[in-house]
């Protein structure tokens, strides 16, 4: 970390061993993004109570190169955040989360989906049907592709959005949804 690690607690007294459980928290960052810049973590009693059932809230400001990562400052989540060490340890795997997928979308790892693929229904059989693609290709499809009872309402002609997949003879469709009918 460029900028050393800064703790703030607000609402009550400072506590040497939150500390060190929170200087551990924020060591094990680093293993989860190489670049850290600074990490600032506010600890906060949400009420002052004389008896048990002060909820604590953490909340993390970690910087990143290209990003700013703020965890925790929500409301307490459960009653669990009566104990300041499970309110540190959700902050902090809230944080983590979040550098890893920044990491991820900086190596350019992120999932992407294909987009949906359009079709017009083609042929139509008691059982199953056949969608012509953009690109004139007939893709069977079976009557369970189609959800619900939508499959006796299908006529040819009408426009489908359908995932292509390997099938035992071939390429077909699945999850048909209809669109719209041509009329």
């Amino acid at each position: 970390m460029q900028i050393p690690l800064q703790i703030t607690f607000r609402g009550m007294e400072p506590s040497a061993a939150v500390e060190t459980a929170v200087r551990e928290r924020a060591a094990l960052l680093e293993h989860f993004h190489e670049r850290l810049t600074s990490c600032r973590v506010v600890i906060e009693c949400q009420h002052k109570h004389h008896h048990p059932g002060n909820l604590f809230r953490v909340g993390i400001d970690v910087t990143v190169p290209g990003a700013e990562i703020a965890a925790g400052y929500g409301a307490p989540q459960h009653q669990a955040h009566e104990d300041i060490y499970v309110a540190v340890r959700d902050a902090f795997d809230a944080a983590r989360r979040q550098l890893e997928d920044h990491a991820r979308r900086q190596r350019g790892q992120t999932k992407t989906h294909a987009p949906p693929t359009h079709g017009h229904i083609a042929e139509l059989q008691p059982d199953h049907g056949r969608i012509e693609t953009a690109d004139s290709r007939l893709l069977y499809f079976h009557r369970n592709s189609v959800p619900g009872a939508d499959y006796e309402r299908l006529t040819i002609g009408d426009e489908v959005r359908y995932v292509e997949e390997a099938g035992e003879q071939g390429p077909q469709a699945s999850s048909v949804l209809v669109l719209g009918s041509p009329r």
